[in-house]
């Protein structure tokens, strides 16, 4: 499982799912779209349009699927509820990951029941592009996974300044994605 705002979805996040289906032998990798995030502020496309995206990206990638399974819960969306909800889905014995990024990892011991997730699944951890540490002050947990460095240097977030400066994004979200953010008029 790999989480997120996906506000938009985008290259690094392709990477990481890509990388983590490979290196750990998955059968597949869910992209879960937030519904409502407890830990940040509003987010700008809305949960239809960021579910979209992720669908334009996830499309024609083998083993990449999309879940709106916190899209349709109500409320904060909590990542030990989505595990707990999966688990109780799968057959007995079918194994979970948590896949990381190492800014998210190192934010994993404020999240909701961190114990319950270590529990519910392993979690695989990718280095931040360009090899650069956690903030300050923040430590990853102990990871059962690994992941190499290599992915692209890229953000939600910086995607969205060059959208609204005019400035192009091709190479940083999939072309389908660009077209959707164009045509929606998305993080204008």
């Amino acid at each position: 499982m790999l989480g997120g705002a996906f506000d938009p979805p985008h290259a690094g996040h392709l990477w990481l799912a890509e990388t983590a289906r490979d290196r750990l032998g998955l059968d597949r990798v869910l992209l879960v779209p937030t519904g409502r995030p407890p830990h940040k502020g509003a987010l700008e496309a809305s949960v239809a349009d960021r579910l979209e995206m992720a669908r334009l990206a996830a499309a024609g990638r083998a083993g990449l699927e999309v879940s709106d399974i916190e899209a349709r819960r109500p409320g904060p969306s909590f990542t030990v509820e989505t595990l707990r909800e999966l688990r109780a889905a799968l057959p007995e014995g079918t194994g979970l990951v948590l896949l990381l990024g190492a800014d998210a990892a190192a934010d994993l011991p404020s999240w909701r029941e961190p114990a319950e997730i270590r529990r519910l699944a392993r979690v695989a951890v990718a280095p931040r592009a360009g090899g650069r540490e956690p903030a300050r002050g923040r430590r990853s947990p102990p990871v059962d996974d690994p992941l190499p460095e290599g992915g692209p240097d890229v953000s939600s977030r910086e995607i969205r300044r060059r959208v609204r400066a005019g400035e192009p994004i091709a190479g940083l979200v999939p072309p389908e994605v660009e077209r959707y953010i164009r045509e929606k008029g998305l993080y204008t």
